[in-house]
């Protein structure tokens, strides 16, 4: 080996020894103070860096951060935002308790206020309050699929995405795929060869604020009954919080659910999604992509939930998505039919560039809305795999899955 290339080898392992000593490793797990249970989905943020994650089922998370880090932020609906400090060469799981929020009787009384009114008027603010130029930030995705209670297929990737501003739709937005891994189950009976919507493209559809015809276009909204309910604190300011249901059958199937919009900016920060499935000839033509000739699917759920963080600058950006669909299938010549759960996440872990430094991901694991997800299969044996990316740490239900699964593949 020449002299030169000995040089940057060392060079480049010292940037790597240099990045890894560079960061904190913060970990824990998230419960209600009262009852000590754990809060699942819980928006953990370093302050002042933009990297963030979320717990998972079972409260827990782990942030990897940059030492100058001094503080991480923990948030939730209907819980009050609450801050820990970071004590210098502390590496011991943090155990933090969040308080349930309490509204005053004087917050709680509904005035006399229009729904329809109030979403048009959050609809008018989308330029303002969202960003206004070009951003590309990176994401953890992680899909799985469970036969009844058993898990039989797990899927992970970091990915990029792509987002113009929010005076366009998601047309030109993208995600591009940067490391990913799958295991699935080699049993027969659980190849079913059927494609249903989703992949890490969802959050470009899913994005209400950004993409209206997913749920708040005018037609949609007019077959629909809009009501207000009991406001919402989250990140301890007041939400109206409208409710959506269907009141008929249309051509397409309808979404319906809740939207919390801030009532001092109008500023949509969540939704909580339910497709229309009473019709399940045209649920299943909406869920699904392609099946094989002779399997019978039944749509029973699609739900889906939103959720965004504001800036101290008052910019609002989708900071987590989950995803939940429920169906079942069988073949016309067994007399029972096997229910199937796939479930999708994605957290955006940390926000890259905007404006014109912001470029659309090109390339073959480049994907855009209407492009499949390409399935890069790697195995789960490295537990180095993510390095210093953040991830949304499993469950432990989806730990032991995960063991038992890289059995069956090394048999």
């Amino acid at each position: 080996m020449g002299l030169m290339k000995r040089l940057s080898l060392f060079i480049g392992l010292l940037l790597a020894v240099v990045t890894l000593s560079a960061q904190t490793v913060v970990s824990g797990v998230v419960k209600d103070r009262q009852t000590r249970k754990p809060l699942a989905h819980v928006s953990v943020t370093a302050e002042g860096s933009g990297v963030q994650t979320v717990t998972n089922d079972d409260g827990v998370f782990t942030l990897k951060v940059q030492q100058q880090t001094k503080n991480i932020r923990f948030s939730h609906i209907g819980y009050k935002t609450r801050y820990q400090q970071l004590s210098e060469g502390s590496t011991q799981p943090m155990e933090i308790l969040m308080t349930a929020s309490t509204l005053a009787l004087s917050e709680i009384i509904v005035k006399a206020n229009d729904p329809v009114a109030i979403v048009r008027a959050a609809m008018k603010r989308i330029e303002r309050n969202y960003p206004n130029q070009d951003e590309l930030v990176r994401c953890f995705y992680r899909e799985t699929a469970r036969r009844g209670q058993r898990f039989i297929s797990v899927a992970e990737a970091v990915t990029d995405m792509y987002k113009t501003g929010y005076a366009y739709g998601p047309e030109h937005d993208a995600v591009a795929i940067l490391k990913g891994r799958r295991l699935m189950s080699l049993k027969a009976r659980d190849t079913l060869g059927v494609k249903i919507q989703g992949g890490p493209v969802i959050p470009l559809m899913a994005d209400v604020a950004k993409n209206p015809d997913y749920l708040l276009n005018e037609e949609s909204l007019a077959y629909c009954d809009l009501t207000l309910e009991v406001p919402a604190k989250i990140d301890d300011r007041l939400h109206y919080v409208v409710n959506i249901a269907p009141h008929t059958t249309t051509l397409f199937p309808l979404m319906g659910g809740k939207l919390y919009i801030d009532q001092e900016s109008l500023t949509i920060t969540r939704a909580e999604l339910q497709l229309d499935v009473r019709d399940w000839k045209k649920a299943s033509d909406y869920m699904l992509v392609r099946k094989p000739v002779g399997l019978r699917f039944r749509p029973r759920e699609l739900s889906m939930t939103v959720v965004y963080t504001t800036d101290d600058k008052g910019v609002t950006r989708m900071n987590y998505l989950r995803n939940e669909m429920r169906f079942s299938c069988d073949w016309k010549r067994r007399l029972f039919s096997s229910p199937y759960t796939t479930v999708s996440e994605m957290v955006v872990t940390d926000r890259l560039s905007q404006g014109k430094d912001a470029k659309r991901p090109r390339g073959r694991n480049s994907f855009g809305l209407r492009e499949r997800f390409y399935d890069k299969v790697e195995y789960f044996e490295d537990p180095d795999f993510w390095a210093d990316y953040n991830i949304i740490e499993p469950t432990e239900t989806l730990e032991n899955a995960i063991g038992r699964l890289k059995k069956r593949v090394r048999q």
